[in-house]
């Protein structure tokens, strides 16, 4: 059945056409018939008379137990919203001079976000003289992004903006449910300017 939304139904007494074709509870269509005979249906099958298709000539109502398909509206909200997955961005700075067990500390965390669903943007800050030697950021970013390949894809190339660059990260699951191919890390030469 396909999803009704609890704002346009019209129960019982609320319905205002004058004929409507109706469905019976098990599926069944009765035909076209005057909204009395559909009450009476509802009535003797002591359910309630739902209009389901409120648009069609004339409109299609169903005999159900309306608060059964209420609640079994709710029930698959429920589970969609417990099946939706909400990704984050997180960032991880770095700076192009750190030490190897903070780059081991960092990439550890990229790892655990990239486990969980999120995308992770990667941003190395220069600082003063070190803007002379932007290659170190680049050589940085290219060296997460090979030892991330197995876990993660670059969705957003290195890009430098003022003493920042950055790329982002998604995590490889993600981007074969889209259908694409994990992309590797960009090979050194392609970096070099």
């Amino acid at each position: 059945m396909r999803s009704i939304k609890r704002a346009h139904l019209r129960v019982n007494d609320a319905i205002r056409a004058r004929e409507v074709r109706l469905i019976n509870f098990d599926g069944t269509q009765i035909g076209i018939v005057p909204i009395e005979q559909a009450r009476q249906h509802a009535a003797e099958a002591e359910l309630d008379l739902v209009e389901v298709a409120p648009d069609a000539e004339p409109p299609v109502c169903k005999i159900i137990d309306y608060r059964k398909l209420l609640y079994d509206q709710r029930r698959r909200e429920r589970e969609a919203r417990k099946r939706r997955r909400h990704t984050e961005l997180k960032e991880v700075k770095m700076r192009p001079t750190i030490d190897q067990h903070d780059y081991e500390v960092k990439v550890r965390r990229m790892r655990g976000f990239l486990d969980v669903g999120h995308k992770v943007k990667v941003t190395v800050m220069f600082r003063g003289r070190e803007m002379a030697h932007t290659e170190r950021g680049r050589d940085l970013l290219l060296r997460v992004a090979g030892d991330l390949a197995d876990k993660a894809a670059v969705e957003d190339r290195m890009v430098q903006v003022g003493r920042q660059q950055h790329m982002v990260l998604v995590p490889s699951v993600q981007s074969k449910a889209r259908g694409e191919e994990p992309a590797e890390a960009p090979p050194p030469e392609s970096a070099s300017s």
